[in-house]
């Protein structure tokens, strides 16, 4: 199983999601300088290391940004632990609008 199958299946579980994409955009970050084992590196892009969510959920109603942010990051901690590198939330409720 991916990384991405992993994170997509404990928001569903965790948040019964109206809407969810889990969005790997490690490509994205090809040529980015970053510190390996106390090295600098140049990350080449592959693999899955930076990803997005976009996440419609009805338990984040009432709920501010920041608690919102919190509750996907400790819903995937484990992978941040892991190696997953950066994490781009954009949390909604149903009914609120949405850039996407």
């Amino acid at each position: 199983m991916s990384i991405q199958s992993d994170m997509e299946a404990k928001l569903k579980t965790a948040l019964s999601p109206e809407r969810l994409e889990v969005i790997n955009e490690s490509h994205l970050h090809a040529g980015h300088h970053h510190l390996e084992s106390g090295h600098e590196a140049v990350f080449d892009g592959a693999g899955e290391t930076h990803f997005r969510v976009r996440i419609v959920a009805p338990s984040f109603a009432g709920m501010s940004r920041v608690e919102r942010h919190r509750a996907v990051n400790a819903l995937l901690a484990g992978e941040l632990k892991a190696g997953v590198h950066a994490l781009a939330i954009e949390p909604a409720a149903p009914g609120e609008k949405t850039r996407w």
